[in-house]
C-alpha cells in the first residue's frame, strides 16, 4: 500500500475536517433531517390545517425530537398519501377533543420516560387535571372546557418560561380569558365574566404586567393550573395567606375571624374583593366615603368608633412623616448635611408600614403602638432638622456680620486714604 505525503496526507485531513463542519452545519439547518411528508403538505394548507416548518421548529416537542407521528400516527417518512396515513402505520388522524388529555398524558404520566427530557418535568398533571372542574365536565360530555391545546397550543407549543407561551406567568390571564370573558361562550355556564377585565385593573395585574414581577399572582396563582378548582368560601384566606402570611396570622386573631366566619363571609375578599383587587390605601379604613369599613359598620358602634381611631392613628403618623421629610429637605437644600436623619428616617416609615399591616388585627392598642414608635422617630428626625435649620441660621447671620466688619473696614480705608492724599 502506497503511503502519501505529509503535505497530501495534510490535505486530505482539512478537506475532512471541512466535510464534517458543512454536515455538522447542515444538520443544524434542517438538512438532512428525517423526511416529514406531513409538513410538506401541511404547510400548504390554511389554518386551522396549516403547520408550517417554521412553526412547528419553535415546538418544544420538536425540539426535544418529536415529530408528528407521536401523537397523530402514521409513516412521515412516505410521500404515498394513503400509506402515510394508513391505519396500518398506526395512522390517528384528528384527535377528539375527549381524547386529548389521555393523549397527553401517555407521556407525561410516565415518569421513567418524561425524566429523559426533563427530569424536574412534574409527572402528575393528568391525575390533577382530572380531579378540576374541567375535567370532571369533560368526563360528564361537555367538550366546551379546556383541555391541554386550549390553554398549552397545539403545534407552537412553546416552554412556560418562553415570553411567547401562551401559559407564560405575563400571559396565562389572556389565555384564560379566552374562554372566560367570552360572554357567548359562557353564557350556558351562568358565571361571570368579568374576570378578566377586574383583573387588569387590579394591584395584581400591575405588578405583574407593567412592573415586571413574575412572582405576582395570576390566575392558576389562586385557582391552580392543571387541578383548576374555584376556592369555596372557606379557602379564600387560605389561598390568599400563600403569599400574605402576616395578614393572614393577624387576622385569625382578630373579632372579624369569628364574625365573618358566623356570618357566611370570606375573609379577605370582603374588605378587598377578589379579581379586581385594588391596590390598598388608609382610605380604605375608617368612616370616610371610600372606607371599607363602614360596609358593615355604623356610627354609634365599637367597630365604627375603632376604625375612626385606627385610622387617625395612620394620619398621625403620615403627618410626622412628611413634616420630618420636608424639613430634612429644606436644609439639605441649605447645603446642610443631614444624610443620616434622612436615613434614620426611614425607621418612621417602616413603622407606618407594619401599622398598616397591623390593621388587620382590628386592635386599635395594637395598631396604636406601631404607630408610638413611628412617630418618635419621626419627631428625632424633625429635631435634627430644625437644628440643621437653626446652625444654618447661625452660619449665615455670622457671615452677614463678617460681611458687614469687611466692608466698614473698606470703608475705614477708603477715609483714610481720602485723608492721606488730601
Amino acid at each position: 500500500m502506497a503511503i502519501l505525503p505529509s503535505s497530501t496526507r495534510s490535505r486530505a485531513g482539512v478537506r475532512w475536517l471541512l466535510l464534517a463542519a458543512f454536515l455538522g452545519l447542515s444538520a443544524s439547518f434542517g438538512y438532512g433531517q428525517a423526511k416529514n411528508s406531513c409538513l410538506d403538505c401541511h404547510s400548504t394548507l390554511p389554518d386551522p390545517f396549516g403547520v408550517t416548518q417554521d412553526k412547528f421548529s419553535q415546538d418544544i416537542h420538536a425540539q426535544k425530537g418529536l415529530t408528528c407521528v407521536n401523537c397523530h400516527g402514521g409513516d412521515a417518512t412516505s410521500d404515498d398519501a394513503d400509506q402515510a396515513m394508513s391505519r396500518k402505520a398506526g395512522w390517528k388522524g384528528k384527535i377528539d377533543r375527549k381524547q386529548i388529555p389521555a393523549l397527553c398524558g401517555s407521556c407525561h404520566s410516565d415518569p421513567a420516560y418524561i425524566r429523559g427530557f426533563n427530569p424536574s418535568l412534574r409527572t402528575d398533571q393528568l391525575s390533577q387535571y382530572l380531579t378540576s372542574v374541567h375535567g370532571k365536565r369533560l368526563a360528564g360530555g361537555d367538550t366546551k372546557v379546556a383541555v391541554c391545546t386550549d390553554c398549552h397550543s397545539v403545534h407552537d407549543l412553546r416552554a412556560p418560561s418562553d415570553p411567547r407561551s401562551t401559559v407564560n406567568p405575563v400571559n396565562v390571564a389572556t389565555t384564560c380569558s379566552r374562554c372566560h370573558a367570552d360572554a357567548a361562550y359562557m353564557s350556558s355556564y351562568k358565571i361571570p365574566t368579568n374576570q378578566f377585565a377586574e383583573y387588569s385593573k387590579s394591584v395584581h395585574h400591575d405588578a405583574l404586567a407593567v412592573r415586571g414581577d413574575l412572582s405576582a399572582p395570576t390566575c392558576t396563582t389562586c385557582h391552580g393550573n392543571h387541578g383548576a378548582t374555584p376556592p369555596g368560601v372557606a379557602s379564600v384566606a387560605n389561598v390568599c395567606s400563600t403569599c400574605h402570611v402576616f395578614q393572614s396570622q393577624l387576622f385569625d386573631t382578630s373579632p372579624h375571624k369569628e364574625a365573618f366566619a358566623s356570618a357566611g363571609l370570606p375573609g379577605c375578599v370582603t374588605c378587598h374583593s377578589n379579581h379586581g383587587i385594588l391596590h390598598p390605601t388608609d382610605e380604605f379604613i375608617g368612616t370616610g366615603d371610600k372606607a371599607v369599613c363602614t360596609q358593615c359598620h355604623t356610627q354609634g358602634d365599637a367597630g365604627y368608633a375603632a376604625a375612626g381611631k385606627i385610622r387617625e392613628q395612620l394620619a398621625q403618623l403620615a403627618v410626622a412623616i412628611g413634616n420630618a421629610d420636608q424639613i430634612l429637605g429644606t436644609a439639605e437644600r441649605s447645603g446642610m448635611e443631614v444624610s443620616q436623619p434622612k436615613l434614620d428616617l426611614t425607621q418612621a416609615r417602616d413603622a407606618l408600614t407594619k401599622a398598616r399591616v397591623t390593621i388587620h388585627s382590628f386592635n386599635v392598642d395594637r395598631v396604636g403602638a406601631d404607630v408610638k414608635l413611628g412617630v418618635a422617630a419621626a419627631a428625632k428626625d424633625y429635631t435634627a432638622g430644625q437644628q440643621a435649620l437653626a446652625e444654618r441660621n447661625y452660619r449665615r447671620i455670622g457671615l452677614a456680620i463678617s460681611l458687614i466688619a469687611i466692608a466698614l473696614a473698606l470703608i475705614g480705608l477708603r477715609l483714610y486714604i481720602r485723608q492721606i492724599e488730601s
